[in-house]
């Protein structure tokens, strides 16, 4: 996915927003969401060919370019399997307690297990030592099975949803079951807020769609930085090699 389609991704996400709350419109959203929410993922999600933003990310990146942490960047600190990992519990969360009122997929198939951490919540005020904790022993190859099955998951609960439906409320009670299921420290009370301020479709508009999109981003420029770095110091070797 390059520039180009990042842009066109952006525009796609602007005509979402304007149709979404629309009734009439509910099909073509549909239809928008799922082309859109595919583009954000492996391409082994949807069996196409499409060339996605999480393949660009992950294209011939090494396992220790995945785990590093922390990494010297302008907007974060943190690994890019930690930014894989809080973007997929984001949306895991939101689509199935919040939106679905049904389980988490992170429960469904003992995938705390899978990924080898022991960190149920979202990773907003996560510590600094357990991002290094997660980031050095997360299954990576269970951390995007994981992914996929949240993504497939989200895409059956927004294809069942039913004109009209994009306008409700998130329910108070759901936003407790958040708490209830550790999926929110307390610390970070304040995502859970302002989640409770979102209709349906904010949260499609957020958590599903764009907060991808903008993690994604973030490990693209990472990786950037670090293959960067690394052509920086294998110069360097190579000079000093000379002399």
């Amino acid at each position: 996915m390059d520039l180009e389609q990042r842009r066109v991704w952006n525009e796609n996400h602007k005509n979402l927003t304007e149709i979404i709350l629309n009734p009439n419109e509910h099909a073509r959203a549909i239809e928008l969401f799922l082309n859109h929410h595919a583009l954000l993922y492996s391409s082994k999600m949807s069996n196409d060919r499409i060339n996605t933003l999480e393949d660009f990310v992950l294209e011939s990146l090494e396992e220790s370019a995945l785990r590093k942490y922390p990494v010297n960047a302008p907007d974060t600190k943190n690994s890019i399997v930690w930014h894989l990992w809080h973007i997929a519990r984001v949306e895991d969360m939101t689509m199935n307690i919040l939106v679905a009122d049904s389980q988490q997929v992170l429960h469904s198939d003992n995938w705390l297990q899978k990924m080898n951490i022991r960190f149920p919540h979202s990773g907003n005020s996560m510590s600094d030592d357990d991002i290094a904790e997660l980031s050095s022993l997360i299954n990576i190859e269970s951390l995007l099975e994981y992914r996929i099955a949240v993504g497939k998951q989200t895409r059956q609960i927004i294809s069942s949803l039913q004109p009209g439906e994009f306008r409700d409320k998130v329910q108070d009670c759901r936003i407790k079951k958040l708490f209830d299921e550790n999926a929110i420290l307390q610390e970070a009370s304040g995502i859970a807020e302002y989640w409770n301020k979102k209709t349906i479709a904010g949260l499609v508009l957020m958590p599903a769609t764009r907060h991808n999109f903008l993690h994604l981003n973030k490990c693209a420029r990472i990786k950037e930085k670090l293959q960067k770095e690394m052509k920086k110091s294998n110069r360097q070797a190579q000079q000093t090699g000379i002399r």
